[in-house]
């Protein structure tokens, strides 16, 4: 056993879209030491960098900790595929690269519950100094953060995209210019985590811009295995480092001030329990000390269940024209010369909100649209189609999971019941959204390109073979939050300053605090809950902090915006 005797202030476990965030917050005064600890090693891998490469990384163990649910009973029993990042950057190196934050109504919700801080208009100035919106400030916007966002680029646009919008609005959706201003509902462009054709990752803008300074030391390959806890508090981490060659050996690194997990929903409540953090009946099932109490320890699962929609199309540029030998020649030359083409799409350019029925407030559905459609070649294998696919997610569900360690080996995947469809209310929806997108490619701005149906297909017409269709088909969106659930009730597992119930000087700061689901992707709401919790451990710690909002930062805000707008997001 190795004992680092560098007396750090604060050690990250997690290099993800948090930990990436939070370490560069706590890293900016030269005086605090910082320890950031990632299990993946550095984001070299090429793919990463290339926006369409997402695609290849869904099941790459280079960059991946290539999760898997339990057999999930409302699903045929199917084990159902959760990709995380294992990496520099964590899920923000694998995912889609769409920035979205969520409604309003669901922060508002938050505080509702009794977590003070955490109201909209409380977090918006964390989401707007976290972002570098290329296309400049507004109210909603912030200008001069690390993460750069931009709007789909006119000349990367594809025509069916623009088709799409089109269609969704003849079916009595509004069109929406901006996901993240006012309002989310409607149909419109995403903005996106991309720049001049490459991938935005937490890695990529904000570590690189803090990874040279001397009190920040960043260890890959480094997995932790404990917390330790003394007298109370968290003391520091125990983690094994791997060498080259295959060798490993084991360290500890103590903190002066804090712990602060940022593994994300699986790996923050698989670290407190092998910890000895969690429900006392589990952990002495498994042989481990409880140190603390906490039954809400891997409880609280939510996720986004989403199933595709595909339709055949023809006389429109599809993935399936772009993908033929020589065209795919041609994009590859033209990624490599200029970051244009294919390989610089995103998941989806364009999407929709809407509600699944007029019970509901707020929308309660989202679409992920992509020019491309696959069907089965004779050996089983998936091939590009002439078509286009509508994924569509329920983005409040009801149904509630867990995930829990199933030995005190930390290499041991912890067992992940996602529990999806577990509601009368979960099934209808889905159905009610299936429906909806079915509508959206009836509208005639389609007319004159539709083809048959691909899937469903037009023989599944009724609810319930809609239905079984959703349960024999559907996959996660990849939007797993609340296993770490904030809040003071008895499932609660930090409070509203992100502060682990019983433990002192431990925290986490990640998806996995969210107590109920954001309406949208994950990945933003994740850094801004990271940026958050910064500003936090500051102010706990006497150091005064500029809140986003005051005199001081808008002044700073202010002098960046004079900058020549083309160069890079600024420190």
């Amino acid at each position: 056993m190795n004992q680092n005797q560098t007396p750090y202030d604060y050690i990250i476990v997690g290099a993800g879209s948090a930990g990436c965030a939070l370490a560069y917050r706590l890293s900016r005064e030269a005086s605090r030491r910082v320890l950031l600890l990632e299990a993946g090693g550095k984001d070299s891998f090429p793919m990463i960098h290339i926006p369409l490469g997402f695609a290849f990384m869904m099941k790459h163990e280079k960059v991946n900790w290539c999760y898997e649910t339990e057999p999930e009973p409302n699903m045929h029993n199917r084990k159902l595929s959760w990709p995380r990042g294992k990496v520099l950057g964590g899920s923000s190196c694998i995912n889609g690269m769409v920035y979205i934050r969520g409604q309003r109504e669901d922060y508002d919700q938050w505080a509702a519950l009794g977590n003070k801080g955490w109201s909209y208009e409380e977090v918006l100035p964390y989401f707007k100094r976290a972002e570098h919106k290329a296309e400049g400030p507004g109210e909603y916007h912030g200008y001069g953060g690390p993460l750069w966002v931009e709007e789909v680029p006119r000349q990367e646009k594809l025509e069916l995209a623009d088709l799409f919008v089109q269609a969704a609005v003849q079916t009595g959706m509004p069109y929406n210019e901006d996901f993240n201003g006012a309002k989310q509902e409607g149909a419109g462009n995403y903005q996106l985590n991309i720049r001049k054709g490459q991938r935005q990752s937490t890695a990529r803008t904000y570590l690189k811009l803090c990874e040279q300074r001397p009190n920040l030391t960043i260890a890959t390959g480094a997995l932790a295995e404990r917390i330790l806890v003394e007298d109370g508090r968290a003391a520091g981490v125990e983690y094994r480092q791997s060498q080259r060659r295959g060798v490993s050996t084991m360290e500890r690194a103590y903190a002066n001030a804090e712990v602060i997990l940022c593994g994300g929903v699986i790996n923050s409540p698989q670290l407190l329990e092998l910890s000895g953090i969690g429900q006392r009946e589990h952990l002495e099932k498994l042989g481990i000390d409880v140190i603390h109490e906490l039954p809400g320890v891997g409880e609280n699962l939510q996720d986004h269940l989403t199933i595709n929609v595909q339709q055949g199309l023809h006389d429109v540029t599809t993935f399936y024209e772009e993908t033929r030998p020589l065209a795919m020649v041609k994009n590859l030359l033209k990624y490599l010369f200029s970051r244009r083409g294919l390989l610089a799409h995103p998941a989806s350019q364009v999407g929709a909100f809407f509600r699944t029925s007029e019970d509901q407030a707020t929308p309660d559905a989202q679409i992920h649209f992509a020019p491309a459609a696959s069907e089965t070649d004779r050996r089983g294998n998936l091939k590009t189609a002439p078509g286009t696919t509508a994924t569509v997610c329920h983005l409040q569900p009801e149904s509630r999971g867990s995930v829990h360690i199933r030995s005190p080996d930390p290499t041991i995947a912890p067992a992940i019941r996602a529990n999806y469809l577990d509601t009368e209310n979960d099934r209808n929806a889905i159905v009610a959204a299936v429906r909806r997108v079915r509508a959206i490619f009836a509208a005639p701005a389609l007319d004159h390109f539709r083809g048959e149906e691909i899937l469903p297909g037009a023989a599944i017409q009724s609810d319930e073979e809609i239905l079984s269709y959703v349960r024999a088909q559907a996959e996660s969106v990849y939007h797993p939050v609340g296993t770490c659930k904030m809040g003071s009730d008895a499932t609660a597992v930090v409070d509203d300053r992100l502060r682990v119930h019983g433990v002192r000087r431990l925290r986490v700061a990640d998806a996995s605090v969210m107590p109920i689901i954001v309406s949208g992707n994950t990945n933003a709401p994740a850094i801004m809950i990271a940026e958050k919790c910064a500003d936090m451990l500051l102010q706990d710690a006497g150091t005064r902090v500029h809140l986003p909002g005051d005199t001081a930062h808008n002044a700073a805000s202010k002098k960046t915006r004079t900058r020549k707008k083309a160069t890079t997001a600024v420190e």
